[in-house]
């Protein structure tokens, strides 16, 4: 089904020595293979390469033959490989071309010329096989950055075709989202199709990947089979900087607890984006001072909402924070909190990472922007523009810039999605770092991994309402393991 030979490819640009060098592979028809390895190893390329993107899309120098289902994707266009490989990204809201979720779905078989009546009954198909009844009729901008992803899945899984090309899937899915892509993937599988998936979280492919291809800086390094890869040691594993595919490996970071002197409070946290019902709907609660928050709960119960109603940004919010005396309305909030969005490309905008990292501090000092750099693996992309890095690397620059902008309470949604394990424990420990200095901080995650790691504390959220609070502590570990299936 694809076949590439001795195929090399640099971006032009500030990161030319990016890609991936002289690579040779055949992927069988009707086979699931999962491309891992650590961040910017080549993974997002070797799928835009299988696509097409590159060379039609991406600029850069390519040597080599990339063939797929007989077509030399070189010489092919990109609109026809677009009806051989259906392609996911890793930020699904850069391949929305709609506003609302029934012509996102349409949009694709249109594109191609389909008859209506074909269009309506790839549809209907999609819909039932995805599970995505009800996000039909909805707004694509209300939706989660987990809903975004399950549209997208749609969306191309409506154009039928032969290769499905998926990169980090599950980055902002909950568990109930993964258990569905795993079911999707699987049908995929057995009606014959070939599904590329270049992932971090293992887990749900451990029963489900034929073959897995390890890159390290551009090269294999490692080709498994599936019962092979999956049958190892953590060690093994946490060698090769990625994270174990299996949850009950967690293991929790022992933490410091605070004595429990301050509280913020929430009074009156409602919010609505129009229509009837609350996506947000929280009359009080108490938040210790620093603590290390996870707010977690399934896509779409309101965990983004919250978070961007605690830091100011929402529009005619009325809620109150109450933080040492201070009732703190939405505008006074912005001056105290910093926040990480699930799509970072929304905030980067400077010249350099550098710059970018710069920004964030109220006293410019470029030893400790450069000291956060380098504790993050970014020190020797400091003179590169941001936005071209890989899209992990990305994430790291936006955390950077959290970690050296010193307000007192930092707010990350979805901080781990793109990041290997080597770098999830690097944010980890800057995390941690800020907790030393007394800083509040809530991270909106689906992944136990990293709650493990540096979290304190939890929120769940479940349709707009804080169904439970509680420690991190034996207990409270207990009952996080007990919400992802552990």
């Amino acid at each position: 089904m694809i076949e590439l030979k001795n195929v090399s490819f640099f971006y032009t640009g500030e990161q030319a020595d990016a890609g991936v060098k002289d690579i040779s592979l055949v992927f069988e028809e009707g086979k699931v293979v999962l491309l891992c390895g650590k961040s910017g190893c080549g993974k997002t390329t070797l799928t835009r390469l299988i696509n097409g993107l590159i060379p039609h899309y991406y600029e850069g120098t390519l040597t080599g033959n990339v063939v797929v289902n007989g077509y030399l994707v070189a010489d092919t266009a990109l609109y026809k490989m677009a009806g051989i490989v259906g392609s996911v990204f890793q930020n699904p809201r850069s391949q929305f071309f709609n506003v609302d979720t029934d012509s996102e779905l349409a949009f694709a078989c249109e594109n191609m010329g389909m008859p209506e009546e074909e269009v309506r009954r790839r549809m209907e198909y999609a819909v039932e096989e995805l599970e995505l009844g009800s996000l039909l009729g909805r707004s694509i901008f209300e939706l989660s950055g987990g809903e975004k992803q399950k549209i997208a899945c749609g969306s191309v899984s409506t154009l039928e075709p032969e290769v499905f090309v998926l990169d980090e899937p599950t980055s902002n899915l909950d568990m109930e989202g993964i258990a569905l892509l795993k079911k999707v993937v699987a049908y995929w599988k057995a009606n014959g199709k070939t599904v590329i998936i270049a992932e971090h979280r293992l887990n749900f492919l451990a029963d489900l990947a034929d073959r897995v291809i390890y890159l390290e800086d551009g090269k294999i390094a490692g080709d498994y089979d599936g019962v092979t890869f999956f049958g190892q040691q953590v060690s093994f594993y946490r060698d090769r900087g990625l994270r174990s595919p299996y949850l009950k490996d967690i293991w929790r970071q022992e933490r410091y607890m605070p004595h429990l002197k301050d509280f913020c409070s929430l009074q009156g946290f409602y919010y609505s984006y129009g229509k009837p019902g609350s996506v947000l709907d929280i009359p009080k609660a108490e938040i210790p001072l620093g603590h290390v928050v996870a707010v977690v709960g399934k896509n779409g119960a309101g965990k983004t909402t919250l978070i961007r109603s605690i830091c100011g940004l929402l529009k005619h919010d009325k809620g109150i924070l109450g933080i040492r005396r201070k009732k703190l309305k939405a505008r006074e909030r912005l001056s105290i909190c910093y926040m990480v969005m699930q799509d970072v490309n929304h905030q980067l905008f400077t010249e350099s990472v550098l710059d970018e990292v710069l920004l964030s501090m109220g006293q410019k000092d470029q030893a400790t922007a450069e000291w956060i750099l380098d504790s993050l693996d970014l020190l020797e992309f400091k003179d590169m523009h941001p936005m071209s890095l890989s899209g992990g690397q990305k994430q790291r620059v936006a955390i950077a810039s959290a970690l050296t902008s010193d307000r007192e309470i930092i707010v990350l949604d979805e901080p781990t999605s793109g990041l290997d394990f080597l770098h999830m424990q690097q944010v980890a420990e800057g995390i941690r770092t800020l907790q030393d200095k007394n800083r509040t901080i809530f991270i909106v995650t689906h992944d136990p991994e990293f709650i493990a790691a540096c979290c304190t504390d939890i929120l769940l959220m479940e349709r707009g309402k804080l169904r439970e609070q509680y420690p991190l502590d034996s207990e409270g570990m207990g009952k996080l393991k007990i919400f992802y299936g552990i």
